[in-house]
């Protein structure tokens, strides 16, 4: 059981970046479609429950320290090359949005300049990545708690001191700007874009798990965990929205309502889940080309790590705004072969 939860924790880590946690990602795929957005939340719990315990168990069975191998296993030699580029790209292009994020994270609540709070990031991630695979895991899943309390504690706030009902607030959400054309097709560009972020570690993390009905549970319990703070965060946006509608870090906002030290805390917490994503990103990123472990990939990541350093000068709102609704179109090429894959278990090694 310590095993499932600390999986399923981890799970959680690898995928909460800067765009949940501020409840960005949450007010654009879900919020903005008011009570349908409830619909919407409910159908990505189930996909996440289900390929979250698809991926694990992968890379369990073929105790694999990478996800080349269980892509081109499940995918086939030519779709293969397709679905291990779609992870590659995610995989370095949401780790330069992480490195953004963290700058922006300083900068709006301690007016720090960006760049500080990026190079900060780099640090960090950079020290995490001397740790085994074990190791870097509990670090990922140490974090992920203190999300869920704080997430927990916020909806409650909002809900118990909602002064209308949602029935009034419903117009009001759907004012609110998104590109996605409606509630169903949201929910799976979601689903989609978040899975191409977290496969890679999933299956590596997965791989490290001999035992694989746990490394299956874990997988589960960490993409249900998933879907009910997606249902809570939007609740609580959902109740607010008359007040966060326009704001950039909407959960922030709500937070600063209840106290600015608590506020503080969650900036705190905010950096804590984007350096998760960040390290899951360029460790797995490493891990795709070279053995982990090893001087060489600590030379990769950390040259990977640079490079990601200068692009993130372009911005956290510009780099999420055009790369992420990009993944989750090219994330169904993944989610496909993963459901397929699930009726299909490769042999186990």
């Amino acid at each position: 059981m310590k095993n499932i939860l600390k999986m399923g924790s981890a799970f959680i880590g690898i995928i909460v970046g800067a765009g949940f946690a501020s409840g960005n990602e949450i007010m654009t795929y879900f919020t903005s479609f008011g009570l349908m957005g409830i619909l919407g939340a409910i159908v990505c719990t189930a996909l996440f429950a289900y390929l979250g315990m698809v991926l694990t168990r992968l890379g369990s069975r073929m105790q694999t320290n990478s996800h080349k191998d269980v892509v081109y296993k499940i995918s086939g030699r030519y779709l293969g090359i397709v679905v291990d580029g779609v992870i590659i790209f995610t995989l370095f292009g949401v780790g330069v949005v992480m490195l953004a994020g963290a700058g922006a994270n300083l900068q709006q609540q301690f007016a720090l300049p960006s760049y500080v709070g990026s190079l900060l990031m780099i640090v960090l991630v950079f020290l995490t990545m001397l740790l085994n695979v074990d190791k870097v895991v509990g670090v990922i899943g140490s974090i992920t708690p203190f999300l869920i309390i704080t997430v927990i504690g916020v909806s409650i706030y909002s809900l118990l001191t909602m002064d209308t009902t949602f029935a009034v607030l419903d117009p009001l959400a759907k004012d609110v700007p998104t590109t996605l054309p409606n509630w169903f097709l949201s929910a799976i560009n979601y689903v989609s874009f978040n899975i191409a972020v977290g496969a890679s570690m999933s299956i590596v993390m997965g791989g490290a798990e001999k035992n694989e009905k746990t490394a299956a549970w874990g997988g589960f319990v960490g993409g249900l965990g998933l879907g009910i703070l997606i249902l809570l965060s939007h609740l609580a946006l959902f109740s607010k929205v008359d007040v966060v509608a326009g704001t950039e870090l909407p959960m922030l906002a709500i937070i600063n309502d209840i106290s600015p030290v608590f506020a503080t805390f969650m900036a705190l917490i905010l950096y804590g889940m984007i350096f998760n994503t960040a390290v899951s990103m360029f460790y797995a990123f490493g891990a795709r080309f070279i053995e982990t472990g090893t001087l060489k990939f600590k030379v990769f990541v950390g040259g990977a790590l640079l490079i990601g350093y200068a692009l993130s000068f372009f911005g956290f709102t510009n780099l999420v705004s055009n790369f992420y609704p990009l993944v989750g179109n090219l994330g169904l090429f993944l989610v496909a072969a993963l459901i397929f894959a699930s009726f299909r278990m490769p042999k186990k090694i």
